[in-house]
């Protein structure tokens, strides 16, 4: 098979019309779900987006490659990535859009980058690792209520990737061998900037405000107060700020859809949609106003779970499939794909096998980890999935334990019910043989802070606060 990787930055699980949300109008994904498998509980790997592109880039989790922040971009000599993979096999990777390493020069297994966006400077947002020093960042709170109509650099950014990537499966794409293809677009991640005729598909009046809009609903966790207070979300956005942010987030995902649906069509042209494995996912979701908090970089829900399927052959249509899945299932998914074996090591498996076995104990007990170790957390935080219940282990804070099944919006935690001692204890379990959290949290928060060291934490403090990183042109 070929292979084609689709991509989102920031894109909501639930903002999707095959989610069954009833607000998101993304007609392009909905067929493309439809003609495949829908995953419906996908993670990330780390809810941000230098860390979550080299899990997917490497099938490894990211304190086993080191790129835990947004200041520790992929760089290629941390784990050889599935792009590696396919070249060895002779299947290079052409990319399209936002891969967010290093450099393009890098031997990142990715030789043929067109329109590629990497981290500012090669070295990402030094902000990312303060973690404790950290000041508050207040522009991000401006960045949710900096709405506007238009073009921004990251809309222009994916419409050039989306006629730059269908001309190339139309024109260039091998016709006497398999290939692979990436693209990667940037939004629906802010600037809340959307042109007017996705505006137009939605009225801020008549959009329901997010759970937990009011505060005295809130979510108190510690972390998750933490979390506000760095964004500067601690007092409330009005409704009116809120349901204007929620029009201009819909706006960029119905925008970002019609990117995804010039991609296909182009699929189609070139007669490739039969003998094409299509992938769709993102690298992180959006908290998108629930508990008054925007963006990720938390464990909810809204943050760390993701979009996902699959189309192609041996593909069941329309099929929805509840097993736990995450990101670094994408690496033993492509090489299962094209017939190549997988490195034992590597923690996923394989998107088609899962499939296909779901009802098998080994895969419906599977785990599904995520971990976050960046901007406004002060130290590390770490996820385990299994089957209905989610354990989240908060460094300084108390654990949590959610049945997702019962409570998918995690308003109850049940970590201190004692009917539930049995489930929290194998979750624990479940999380200590993957990693012990406070040596990762030692280890990386000693290498962020060698690197505030060497950079000096008055000059990082000096650097301009941005809020998304530029495309190439900016």
């Amino acid at each position: 098979m070929n292979f084609l990787l689709l991509m989102a930055d920031q894109h909501a699980a639930s903002a999707l019309g095959a989610a069954g949300d009833g607000i998101a109008l993304t007609p392009h994904l909905d067929a493309l779900f439809a003609r495949g498998t829908q995953f419906t509980n996908a993670y990330c790997n780390s809810p941000i987006c230098v860390p979550s592109r080299a899990a997917l880039a490497t099938g490894r989790y990211v304190h086993a490659t080191g790129n835990t922040d947004n200041a520790s971009p992929y760089l290629g000599s941390e784990a050889p990535s599935w792009g590696h993979a396919l070249a060895a096999a002779g299947t290079p990777v052409t990319t399209f859009g936002k891969l967010h390493y290093r450099a393009a020069a890098d031997d990142t297994g990715f030789a043929d980058q067109r329109l590629p966006l990497h981290t500012r400077g090669g070295q990402g947002d030094l902000f990312h690792v303060l973690r404790d020093r950290q000041p508050p960042a207040p522009q991000l709170r401006a960045a949710v209520q900096a709405t506007a109509k238009g073009e921004s650099d990251y809309t222009q950014q994916d419409r050039a990737v989306a006629a730059a990537a269908g001309a190339w499966l139309e024109h260039e794409a091998p016709r006497d061998r398999p290939w692979a293809c990436q693209v990667s677009f940037v939004t629906p991640h802010y600037p809340f900037t959307a042109p007017r005729e996705y505006l137009d598909l939605y009225d801020p009046d008549k959009l329901p405000l997010p759970p937990r809009h009011a505060p005295t609903t809130w979510d108190r966790h510690g972390a998750i107060e933490h979390y506000r207070r760095m964004c500067g979300l601690n007092e409330p956005l009005t409704e009116a700020e809120t349901r204007l942010a929620m029009q201009h987030y819909y706006a960029l995902v119905s925008f970002m859809d019609a990117q995804v649906g010039l991609v296909l069509a182009a699929l189609d042209a070139s007669g490739h949609t039969d003998d094409t494995l299509v992938i769709y996912t993102s690298d992180h979701g959006e908290l998108l106003g629930c508990d008054g908090a925007w963006f990720k970089s938390t464990l909810s829900e809204g943050s760390v779970r993701v979009p996902l399927a699959l189309a192609g052959p041996g593909v069941a249509p329309g099929a929805r499939c509840k097993i736990p899945v995450s990101l670094v299932d994408i690496f033993p998914t492509v090489l299962d794909a094209r017939g190549l074996p997988c490195p034992p090591d590597l923690p996923g498996a394989s998107l088609l096998n899962l499939a296909r076995n779901s009802c098998h104990p080994e895969v419906s007990n599977r785990v599904v980890f995520s971990e976050y170790h960046s901007a406004n957390s002060e130290r590390g935080c770490f996820m385990v999935r299994r089957g209905d219940w989610k354990y989240i282990a908060y460094l300084g804070y108390p654990e949590r334990l959610f049945n997702l099944a019962a409570d998918p919006l995690e308003a109850h935690d049940r970590a201190d019910d004692p009917a539930c001692a049995a489930t929290l204890a194998s979750l624990r379990t479940d999380l200590a043989t993957i990693c012990d959290p406070e040596l990762v949290d030692f280890e990386v928060r000693a290498r962020q802070s060698a690197k505030v060291e060497v950079f000096g934490l008055e000059n990082i403090l000096r650097l301009p606060l941005m809020t998304h990183s530029p495309v190439p042109h900016s």
